[in-house]
């Protein structure tokens, strides 16, 4: 599920994995639509049965089925058969009858949601949505001979049998956030488009999580014969599924690195844009840039030339063992645990907002969601006055109340009379577990780490009385703020608990790795190696992933010490993971410059959940 409003449509072209593949595997990637609509056509007829044949076309929120629908279409009475259109919304449950399906995951809770942003995850498959009777009407007349069914939900478990060939339109979360901003995307059994934060909650809620359950299924049990990617409005690129196994086989024996998306924000910076050279024109600023969390990105393959942008979850759903590793692949559910972002105040005019995150008690009972909401922040680079705040300094309980107060009132509140603050120095690592109050100051650069939680549980506690981009004044969460705040985690506790100095472990031969994040509170931890010029670190996976970040100096080269073939160049700020299957890793510096390293691992022994009586928690 993407929890992704408004990115900007900007592909950052560097973001590509280059993995060597068969010829056969290469050449069977097309985006020529009459060959898609041939190869379709000619599986249906190679699986007809008396005279009957179903073509199911699949896909994610957004994906476009009419063009290849009519190319299909066009191509079977080529062929001299006749061909019947069933459309997915002719088969689905009235639009009053899925509101009362999902309401309980769409609450209207206006005093502690104001602009109804939260909800609770649909527990139920998209077959609920399905009318068993549209069905019967429709696809169980005999005298179908050639059928066309498309939409989502084709390829449900109630529809699947009717199938004699299988394909899915896949669409990248990124693609899909903007075809919702553009009035493209209905909800599923809608008669037409909500407000944008109205459809974008409900598809967080259901759509997205019944279509991502749904794609997991047909990806796991190989039940694809045609895996399509849907990223634009009128052409797609298609290959055979086991060609769509073959090449995710690959490149989980690489280092990889996702493509990022860049996001807008009121106090954008400035840093990432001249980093990566961003044109001006793109976007007024850019706050936010998702380099690598794992429901909002997409991961590019080179495959003879062409850029095929797989989402990256599809990537984790069908390769999740070897990316993560068997045990963390079963403790959190399938999905990768950890996310990574930028933060970019870098010459803004503000800090971020003063907030907090609830913790799995909280996101479990509340959203039923899958565990709690962690942060930590790593400063990479600063500018005069750069300062992050954690923890209180003063009266919490005062803060807040005032706080309040300032919603209606809009006086500004001296924050940093209350706010706890450490100066921002380039290498200083934060931990920020859930409860902990927090804001990342304005001119810094900082790597944001996240742990599960898929959605965006942020409570603001004061944002300076500031609007948004429409005028609107920015929504605040006191309510439900208060409920999760800690407010004994004062400075003394910041500084002996989750802002540590750092603990050398290991020095070798150029380099020297030290402990820069670790709090039992959390399970992950984060380690910082520095290279000397041309050094290399070697280091081990044992069964699990990790995920380096160039935070200081040109170029690093990452591969696997037993097959170094299997390798990555990474430039300064990016973020690469060293997959489980890869055991032996070598982490080397290049060009004429020293480097540094940020390193994540999972925390030995760790869990996702604080309190146990989750560990065993069953889903419906």
């Amino acid at each position: 599920m993407s929890f992704m409003f408004k990115p900007l449509a900007y592909d950052d072209i560097q973001a590509v994995n280059h993995i060597s593949l068969p010829e056969a595997i290469q050449n069977d990637v097309t985006e020529q639509m009459e060959e898609m609509a041939g190869r379709l056509a000619q599986a249906m007829e190679l699986r007809e049965k008396e005279g009957k044949s179903l073509l199911a076309l699949d896909g994610y929120v957004s994906a476009p089925f009419e063009p290849l629908v009519s190319a299909v279409k066009a191509e079977l009475e080529k062929r001299g058969r006749q061909v019947k259109l069933v459309d997915m919304r002719d088969l689905y449950k009235t639009q009053e009858e899925i509101e009362g399906l999902t309401a309980e995951s769409l609450p209207l809770n206006y005093e502690d949601d104001p602009v109804l942003l939260f909800g609770r995850l649909y527990r139920g498959s998209i077959d609920d949505f399905v009318d068993n009777a549209n069905v019967s009407r429709i696809l169980d007349d005999q005298a179908m001979g050639y059928t066309i069914l498309y939409g989502l939900g084709s390829l449900c478990a109630a529809l699947r049998p009717y199938a004699q060939v299988a394909g899915y339109v896949d669409v990248t979360p990124k693609v899909a956030a903007i075809r919702a901003r553009e009035h493209k995307v209905v909800n599923i059994g809608d008669r037409e488009s909500r407000p944008f934060n109205l459809l974008m909650r409900r598809n967080y809620y259901v759509d997205y999580e019944v279509t991502v359950k749904l794609r997991k299924e047909l990806l796991q049990n190989n039940l694809l014969d045609f895996y399509l990617l849907g990223n634009w409005d009128d052409r797609y690129m298609m290959m055979a599924g086991g060609t769509m196994d073959r090449i995710l086989t690959e490149l989980a024996k690489y280092p990889f690195r996702a493509k990022p998306v860049y996001l807008e924000g009121i106090w954008g910076g400035e840093l990432i844009r001249k980093v990566r050279g961003i044109p001006k024109e793109i976007a007024g600023n850019i706050a936010w840039i998702f380099d690598f969390i794992p429901m909002e990105v997409s991961i590019v393959v080179d495959v003879a030339g062409k850029a095929v942008d797989f989402p990256f979850s599809t990537f984790v759903q069908k390769k999740g063992r070897e990316i993560m590793g068997q045990h963390c692949l079963e403790e959190f559910d399938g999905y990768f645990p950890v996310r990574f972002n930028y933060d970019d105040t870098w010459h803004s005019n503000g800090n971020m907002s003063v907030q907090v995150h609830p913790d799995e008690d909280f996101v479990i009972e509340n959203y039923d969601e899958f565990g709690r909401q962690d942060e930590a922040y790593y400063v990479i680079a600063t500018g005069h006055g750069a300062k992050t705040y954690c923890g209180f300094s003063g009266d919490g309980r005062e803060f807040l109340e005032m706080a309040k107060a300032s919603e209606t009132s809009h006086e500004m509140v001296d924050y940093q009379k209350y706010i706890n603050w450490v100066d921002s120095v380039p290498g200083r690592q934060i931990m920020l577990p859930a409860g902990t109050v927090h804001a990342s100051g304005r001119n810094q650069l900082i790597l944001e780490l996240g742990s599960l939680t898929i959605g965006s549980y942020t409570y603001k506690v004061y944002d300076y009385n500031r609007k948004d981009k429409d005028g609107n004044t920015r929504p605040i969460h006191t309510k439900n703020a208060e409920k999760v705040l800690h407010f004994e985690r004062d400075s003394q506790w910041v500084k002996e608990n989750i802002a540590i100095e750092p603990i050398l472990i290991e020095e070798g031969e150029g380099y020297k790795e030290y402990v820069v994040g670790r709090t039992e509170l959390m399970y992950y931890e984060t380690h910082r190696i520095e290279l000397d010029t041309h050094a290399a670190y070697h280091g081990q996976n044992h069964g699990q992933f990790t995920v380096i970040t160039v935070v200081d100096g040109e170029q690093v080269k990452v591969y696997s010490k037993s097959r170094p073939e299997f390798c990555y160049t990474a430039n300064f700020l990016d973020i690469v993971t060293i997959p489980a299957d890869i055991d032996d890793y070598v982490i080397e510096a290049q060009s004429y410059q020293p480097a540094v390293v940020h390193k994540v691992i999972l925390r030995e022994g760790y869990s996702r959940y604080k309190n146990p009586d989750y560990k065993n928690r069953k889903k419906d």
